[in-house]
Order: structure tokens, then sequence, then C-alpha cells
């Protein structure tokens, strides 16, 4: 393997990409091929737009496999099982977002105490149709809390259609938060230009490692960041068009652990991308 190809961090986004939309854990073989390159000596975990608590048992509570991770996209950035940074969302403009989006049909918002959702917005039976596991495990409440936030997002009970009409109305209202589509139902935030592509950012400089060794793997608007920042983003197949544009190589499908493949290859020294 040339230096050019000397890979020390691997970033994969999780549903979509690792975990196929309507299962909840990773295959054996995600697991596997996780172990694999950190038998390698390269450092692997993911990077999601679920808090770090969420991402536990998405791998069977492997914590091995989520010692290094990006989570709330980049906003919780561990390493080597530290929390070594966490960037929070300014209070006024949360609650911005909540008077935006009050009152509208099928649209609400959580926000997150540790790895509980906190429903301050629309109803839980909108918010099981995006994301079951929030809407199974969410508490009600009466306003938004006090404490610092890490992760909010806003929901609706449609389709990709509606979600992107839903983005469009926040992103022009709350112009002091970013916003992104990870998948129909459902939007992130973030400060403004902050994105995994930070998070991986605050990982390189943590290990002293150029970003040319790194190699990050995506599916949905909240990846795009991600894959562009690298020189060698991958894309899935079935990638929001944004993040194929933005990748320089592709992969087949997440249903076929084509993301595990590659990380086989990787560990093993091999070089697994060709287009």
């Amino acid at each position: 393997m040339g230096a050019h190809h000397d890979i020390k961090l691997i970033l994969s986004d999780i549903d979509g990409t690792l975990l196929p939309y309507g299962r909840r854990v990773v295959s054996p073989r995600v697991i596997e091929a996780f172990h694999a390159a950190m038998n390698a000596g390269i450092h692997v975990g993911p990077a999601s737009g679920r808090g770090i608590s969420h991402v536990v048992p998405t791998f069977g509570g492997d914590d091995a496999c989520v010692a290094t991770a990006l989570g709330t996209n980049g906003m919780q950035v561990h390493l080597d099982g530290v929390l070594i940074h966490e960037e929070h969302l300014p209070h006024a403009a949360i609650e911005h977002v909540a008077q935006v989006i009050h009152g509208l049909p099928g649209v609400g918002a959580i926000v997150f105490d540790g790895g509980t959702p906190l429903l301050v917005e629309g109803k839980r039976e909108d918010l099981a149709l995006s994301f079951p596991v929030y809407a199974e495990q969410a508490r009600d409440v009466d306003a938004i809390p006090d404490f610092p936030v890490f992760k909010m997002n806003v929901f609706c009970d449609g389709d990709l259609d509606r979600t992107r009409k839903l983005y469009d109305l926040v992103a022009h209202e709350v112009p002091e938060l970013d916003f992104n589509v990870p998948m129909a139902g459902f939007l992130n935030m973030a400060p403004p230009g902050y994105s995994k592509a930070t998070g991986i950012d605050i990982i390189c400089e943590a290990l002293g490692i150029d970003i040319d060794q790194v190699v990050t793997f995506g599916d949905g608007g909240n990846d795009v960041e991600m894959v562009a920042h690298v020189p060698n983003g991958v894309a899935v197949a079935g990638a929001v068009p944004e993040v194929a544009a933005a990748a320089r190589w592709h992969i087949g499908p997440c249903e076929e652990d084509a993301v595990p493949t590659a990380i086989e290859a990787l560990a093993m020294g091999d070089w697994p991308f060709e287009r």
C-alpha cells in the first residue's frame, strides 16, 4: 500500500450506510470489519446524526466499535472512549425553531437530555413515523429545558419532498442555525458551519494525522460535508445526489454490506476503490 493510502482513520455514517433503514442493529459483518480495522491499527467508528448514547445499541452494545465516534453530526467527538469535544446549540436559536414550527400539522421537535428525547413540540405518533426508537423513548415536556442542548431535531409526518419543504421553511426563518435532511421526516441542526467535517478535523488534530489518511462513508444529506471534506470520501449506492457528487469513490449498497467489505480490505492493506 502506497503512502498516499496510509489510512489511519475510517468514519462511517450509520443509517442507510452501515444500517439498512428499518433495522436497529448493524450486521455481524460490520462489527467484524470494525474489529479488523482496529486490529490493524486503524481508528474506526461511526459518524452519525444520532447522539452517542443511541449509537452504542446500534452496535449491539460493543463499546469498542464506538470508542472513536462522531455523534450528533460531529457535535460530540469521542476518541478512544473519551469525549474530547462537545458543541451546544444556542438556546435562543432552538427557542426560535420551536416558535416557527409551533402548530404546524404533523410537525414537531425533540431535544435531548443525555440520551433521552424530550418531546417539546408535536405529537408522538408523528415522531414514530420518522424515528420509532425516539418515539418509544421520548418524554413529554412543556417547554425547552434550560440546560445546554447538544442535539435537537425537527420531524414531520411526510415524505422526502415534504421534509425538504420543511427544511426550506426553517432554514429561511432561523438563519442562526444550519439545517440538513438526513432522511425523510427528519431534520438535523447545528451552529453555522458546524458539521461532521468539523468533528473529523478535531480527531485528526488529536491523532496528529493528515486529512488524506481518512476515509469516510455516507449516503444522506448530513454526510455531504464529511464526504466532500476528505480526499477519500465514499458514497454507497443509493446515496442522495449531493453525496454521490461529493464523493471521490462509489461502492455498492448498504444492504449488501458494501462498507464493511471495503473496511476489511483497508484493514488488510488493500485499496478497494476503483471509481
